[in-house]
């Protein structure tokens, strides 16, 4: 029995030192939830352990000194109470025992309360988009690998599939909230030396987070199978200082700058063609192939395609917002004005098509600022000459005419200033009720903003004023009383994009982040009545609830400044395009007024 014992623990000792030199382990991570992770597996699998070690010990010991050629005679017994209690009992304290830390791991996973950073993760057919909701940055992540090494013409690099072209930057002993979510098939977000994996899922958002413990680079991938390039979509985080973290942050916001600026610029064929090829090997090639050969039916060749060599209008509005029931996405808001510009110039020049046409930066954004397609290709740089002839403009049918989609105001920050649309004064007088009613109300003046036609518009605050009223005698659902001000278009996108931070972190998870709601339980705010209806109601209904609903008070959750941003975003975004633009006063006023029951 001796001898077996130590046989035993020789062969569990020297199967964990070689264990502990190879990567099958869990990795211990560089954040506490990993961490945690680590010692609940390592507690779980030595509990496991000894239950195998008792269990094979006792079956081994029986096969070796209990057999027939001993001539040991098996006890002869119909059953044995208190053994098979205690075959019972046993098991269930021991998944007791090891369900108390579980719990306590998994409800530290899920405590994304306290974040110092937000940033919102999109999963893409097939790249990442990161979102940084506090610093205002915001960027693609696709796969660097060259095609060379895919293609097995040049050497592996040592991170191959593994490296991308902008990673996610993270300051590290900061904790970091993640939400994520999918603007197209399911992916699922996944860096083991964090502890983090959550499913990425179209009209739902997920929460995790994390603390980095140590600067470093960390690599992870998407973990759920997503489509036929769902190998080529790593994820790379570097956790640096804090400083580290704020110069990077100064740096993109640099580029974005500069990148505003090479939109004026005359940009030369040459120029053009040679960052066209790089973002199309990066973006592009994945589906169309190198060579532009596609892979019909599905990604379609651009060598000699229509759409290549065609009307530069058809072939703009193809590329910026896409093709329905296709598998062809819009890029509209994936690429700057200056990578469009350059794509679509290499797709018309590149592959034998030899167009000989180019598109500026400049006319992609007049396009995106909204005009239409054939207005935009009129428009020319503004900066340093170009050293090649006028584009080239082809003759477009009419029937090739198209026009871009409305965006809203906060997905399109660069939407067209409209003029201020005209105000109309209504004069409503509600009805006078008995003494035994609510007081009588006087007549109030509530000056309402038609739609702007396209883009954001010039905005103003719709406001409600209240004349010859006694303050006691407001009623519930009167309008907040402030005086009315024009509010500049620039007030205005910032108050959206402040909006939809909170929204993001407050309301997107019930109305989910495309204002598409989970019927009926939480409704869709794309077009809905309160949202697109008076601002008082809109106002009510947020800082009151809906009693008998799952719509919760939130005046007490949010601040004045935070309330008026998440109405306004709410109202002008997803297609809602009020122009409404909702001031903290008016919100401080609204909750002097008792709730209204609508």
């Amino acid at each position: 029995m001796r001898s077996v014992q130590s046989t035993l623990v020789a062969l569990f000792t020297a199967s964990s030192a070689a264990y502990a030199e190879t990567t099958l382990n869990l990795t211990q991570g560089v954040s506490p939830i990993s961490h945690d992770v680590y010692q609940l597996h390592m507690i779980i699998f030595l509990i496991c352990v000894v239950i195998g070690l008792i269990v094979f010990g006792a079956m081994f010991y029986s096969i070796i000194f209990h057999r027939h050629s001993k001539g040991v005679k098996p006890a002869e017994f119909h059953s044995h109470t208190i053994l098979e209690i205690g075959w019972t009992i046993v098991p269930a304290i021991i998944l007791v025992l090891m369900a108390i830390p579980a719990t306590k791991v998994l409800l530290n996973m899920n405590n994304n309360e306290k974040e110092e950073i937000t940033i919102k993760i999109t999963g893409y057919q097939w790249k990442w988009r990161y979102e940084y909701l506090e610093d205002g940055v915001s960027f693609f992540s696709n796969l660097s690998t060259p095609r060379d090494q895919m293609d097995n013409k040049a050497p592996k690099s040592p991170n191959y599939l593994r490296e991308v072209d902008n990673p996610l930057v993270v300051p590290i002993h900061k904790k970091i909230r993640f939400l994520i979510t999918s603007n197209d098939v399911n992916h699922s977000w996944w860096v083991p030396d964090l502890a983090v994996k959550r499913d990425a899922i179209a009209g739902f958002i997920n929460e995790g987070w994390t603390k980095i413990d140590k600067a470093g680079t960390y690599r992870g991938q998407c973990a759920e199978l997503c489509g036929i390039n769902h190998a080529f979509m790593p994820i790379v985080v570097v956790a640096t200082t804090e400083q580290g973290y704020k110069d990077w942050v100064a740096q993109q916001k640099g580029e974005a700058q500069q990148g505003s600026a090479d939109v004026n610029k005359a940009w030369t064929m040459d120029e053009l063609m040679k960052k066209g090829e790089q973002i199309y090997s990066r973006i592009c090639a994945a589906c169309h192939q190198p060579g532009g050969t596609g892979l019909p039916p599905t990604f379609p060749a651009l060598k000699g395609s229509k759409v290549a060599t065609g009307p530069i209008p058809n072939h703009v509005n193809t590329v910026f917002n896409g093709v329905s029931g296709t598998a062809m996405q819009a890029f509209k808001s994936q690429l700057s004005d200056v990578e469009l510009a350059s794509v679509i110039t290499y797709e018309r020049n590149a592959f034998g098509n030899n167009t000989g046409t180019m598109v500026q930066p400049i006319q992609i954004k007049a396009f995106r600022d909204g005009k239409s397609i054939e207005d935009a290709l009129k428009v020319q740089p503004t900066g340093e000459a170009a050293a090649e002839p006028a584009t080239k403009q082809p003759a477009v049918a009419d029937d090739m005419k198209q026009e871009p989609a409305q965006a809203s105001p906060a997905e399109e920050p660069q939407a067209q200033k409209a003029q201020t649309p005209a105000a109309t004064t209504q004069t409503t007088a509600q009805e006078t009720t008995t003494p035994a009613q609510t007081p009588p109300v006087a007549a109030q003046t509530v000056p309402t903003t038609e739609k702007p036609q396209t883009g954001i518009g010039q905005a103003t605050t719709t406001t409600a004023t209240t004349t010859d009223a006694k303050p006691e005698q407001k009623t519930a659902g009167t309008a907040p009383s402030t005086e009315e001000k024009p509010a500049s278009v620039d007030d205005l996108k910032a108050a959206i994009a402040r909006g939809e931070k909170v929204y993001l972190s407050t309301c997107a998870v019930c109305h989910q982040p495309a204002g598409t709601g989970l019927p009926p339980t939480f409704p869709a705010l794309k077009g809905d009545p309160v949202t697109t209806g008076p601002l008082p109601m809109h106002i009510n209904r947020v800082l009151n609830g809906k009693p008998g609903t799952a719509m919760q008070a939130f005046k007490d959750q949010l601040n004045d400044q935070q309330l008026a941003d998440v109405i306004t975003y709410e109202r002008n975004a997803w297609g809602n395009n009020l122009g409404t633009l909702v001031t903290p006063d008016q919100i401080k006023s609204a909750r002097a007024l008792p709730p209204a029951t609508n």
